[in-house]
């Protein structure tokens, strides 16, 4: 590795932080213009100090042993600075810093940081969040291989440069590692994901700041598809004549009336229904995605549908695995000639938009009931139809017309 140019040392007494008249020192490396500080745990007199010397003034015995303190900082902070240069480590304030703390991380590298991350991360994330990092490093992976012609790079050395050459590897096409290819908000979560790594490093104080502070995700907007009434009509009233298909579309429409993810009625047992407030039976379990409780009234259409699957001994769903039910409902749809490409995520649009919003139900129900912690992630997920738009304004027209009848 090529080391710095440039390497200077100097000690600073913050005022700001001092208390009676006493105030820290602190320690300033800069290389190559970069440069960070750190706490001496010393203090000393403000009126007793230089900051133009960066040294104690006075004769006392006092201020000799904290001079002679600071000369004995300075000369280990410089061995720590050959060191790694002797050892053609990529130098950085950060490093040296590390070096002589006792926490070298000079040698962590983009993919170690990511083996790190998974460890910790096991039992906090979710399965498919870590596989979606696990997706990602492979794509760190082939583009350090193809791209920059090496096997890893030191995170200190990694800066804004990086963030953009990846970003244009990965809108390369050829580089795409499936057939299915990435589109823009594909490439902006594997950058956001990045993203989240470099600030993690950060935290372990792998790194002083994280290059990509000032990089804009641009993630593009898109109509989210759900089912109109006539469309969700269609499929509830469809003959469907294999019973793997009949259970297919029953788990969708479950999810069309209750709005829950494919995991959550994955995992739905006959533990999960309660008797809510009303006396009626709801569902209650905590999503997976974000371990938010959620507690969902049943609807009468999603209950026939828990009573055609009463055996108390297995889950309430006989639910397939993902890919199995997207490829049957997909099926499904193209006979009851619905032109849209269905998936289990479509119905949980389907609840929020068709089943609830554009029947008058409140927007912050709505959140509740999706399990949602923020609003504005609802108002991403559901739009109210133009017919209920148009009914909402003719409604608001006969109100202002009666109105106008009482003022004449």
């Amino acid at each position: 590795m090529k080391t710095s140019r440039t390497f200077k040392i100097l000690f600073r007494q913050i005022k700001a932080r001092g208390k009676n008249g006493i105030a820290p020192i602190y320690a300033r490396i800069t290389i190559n213009g970069k440069r960070v500080e750190f706490n001496l745990n010393l203090h000393y007199s403000i009126a007793g100090w230089d900051n133009k010397m960066s040294r104690v003034v006075g004769r006392t015995s006092e201020a000799r042993a904290l001079n002679n303190e600071l000369d004995s900082i300075k000369t280990e902070l410089t061995d720590c600075y050959n060191q790694l240069s002797k050892e053609g480590k990529f130098i950085t304030a950060q490093s040296v810093k590390g070096r002589y703390l006792g926490t070298d991380n000079s040698q962590a590298t983009i993919l170690s940081l990511m083996d790190y991350h998974k460890e910790k991360m096991q039992d906090i994330l979710t399965e498919g969040t870590l596989k979606n990092y696990k997706t990602t490093r492979k794509y760190i992976k082939a583009f350090l291989s193809n791209k920059l012609k090496t096997y890893d790079v030191y995170v200190e050395g990694m800066d804004y440069s990086f963030l953009v050459d990846f970003e244009q590897y990965l809108r390369n096409e050829n580089n795409h590692l499936s057939r299915r290819k990435l589109n823009n908000n594909g490439i902006m979560k594997h950058i956001e994901r990045l993203n989240k790594l470099m600030n993690f490093a950060v935290k372990l104080e792998w790194i002083s700041k994280n290059p990509f502070l000032h990089y804009d995700l641009k993630f593009s907007k898109y109509s989210r598809p759900f089912l109109s009434p006539n469309e969700l009509k269609q499929l509830e009233e469809v003959e469907l004549k294999t019973a793997k298909y009949n259970n297919v579309r029953n788990i969708f429409i479950f999810s069309c009336y209750t709005g829950l993810s494919y995991i959550d009625m994955k995992q739905l047992t006959k533990d999960n229904i309660i008797y809510g407030i009303d006396g009626k039976r709801w569902i209650s379990f905590y999503r997976q995605k974000t371990s938010e409780p959620v507690k969902v009234p049943l609807l009468s259409k999603a209950l026939e549908i828990l009573e055609k699957y009463n055996d108390p001994e297995t889950r309430l769903l006989p639910v397939y695995s993902n890919q199995k039910l997207n490829t049957y409902i997909k099926e499904i749809a193209l006979l009851c000639n619905i032109n849209k490409n269905l998936t289990c995520h479509v119905a949980r649009h389907t609840f929020a938009t068709t089943v609830t919003l554009s029947n008058g139900v409140p927007i912050e129900t709505v959140s509740k009931l999706l399990g949602h912690t923020k609003l504005s992630t609802t108002q991403i997920y559901a739009r109210v139809m133009e017919d209920k738009v148009g009914k909402d304004i003719s409604q608001l027209q006969n109100v202002l017309n009666s109105d106008t009848r009482n003022v004449s």
